[in-house]
């Protein structure tokens, strides 16, 4: 019963960071409250290698019907794998104290901007001139990635609300762009995963299976409806991320 409540959750969050990021939310709690036992490098190196391929199976889906800027994704994916790694080191010499609501408070702002942008992610309206956006990537990517190694939930939700805020992307290529981004990034960090041994391959295997159906359904799923059906169900992670950085600030407390 263990294993199969294990790949229903990497089913959805497979299909929830399909589509706007965010699955972490749902697999890597899954795995501490069903698995215990194991340390948490086990949980987090289980929980990245169980996701990687689902999001390179959401990165080709998209690759299919949406026309991806390659050079944005290499500057940005570079950015991403670098700072992952000073991100992690860095967050060990931080207080939870600090580091979980100053999150709150961003993830806070960015529900609030999106939610009062209607119009924001439906139509692709760049900021900057073509040959500066690459470079536009790489700074977020490179913020998001030191977001990644050092917190780690909601990174793929980042990098969307980034590349649609910030360079003009609509909803849609901003997914895309992220799935392909955050494949760099995990595959980087899963190096140390792999290295260490702290993948329980027969926990990690299976969930990698369904993680990929998941991620199948929800890229199908945000191509057929488009923008606003993304728009949507991206507030919804960013609340999900709300409540769960203020629940961990309560425990706190």
């Amino acid at each position: 019963m263990l294993y199969i409540f294990a790949c229903l959750a990497a089913f959805l969050a497979g299909f929830i960071d399909s589509i706007v990021g965010g699955g972490g939310l749902v697999q890597a709690p899954a795995l501490f409250i069903l698995f215990p036992h194991y340390s948490v490098p086990q949980i987090i190196g289980t929980n990245r290698f169980a996701s990687f391929m689902g999001t390179g199976v959401a990165g080709y889906q998209y690759s299919r019907k949406v026309k991806i800027p390659l050079k944005t994704i290499l500057f940005a994916g570079i950015g991403a794998g670098i700072m992952s790694y000073s991100g992690a080191l860095i967050s060990s010499l931080m207080s939870e104290r600090i580091l979980k609501p100053t999150i709150l408070v961003l993830m806070t702002l960015i529900a609030i901007y999106t939610y009062r942008k209607k119009d924001l992610g439906h139509e692709e309206k760049h900021r900057f001139e073509l040959n500066k956006i690459p470079f536009y990537g790489l700074l977020i990517g490179m913020t998001t990635g030191f977001y990644n190694g050092f917190v780690g939930p909601g990174t793929g939700s980042l990098l969307v609300f980034g590349f649609v805020s910030i360079i003009g992307y609509n909803f849609l290529t901003a997914s895309a762009i992220s799935k392909v981004v955050n494949v760099v990034a995990d595959v980087c960090s899963l190096i140390f995963f792999v290295k260490n041994g702290y993948i329980v391959y027969e926990i990690a295997l299976p969930m990698m299976v369904c993680n990929m159906l998941g991620s199948y359904t929800g890229s199908r799923m945000a191509l057929l409806r488009g923008n606003g059906f993304i728009r949507i169900l991206f507030l919804v992670v960013v609340f999900g991320l709300i409540l769960r950085f203020g629940y961990d600030i309560w425990m706190m407390y």
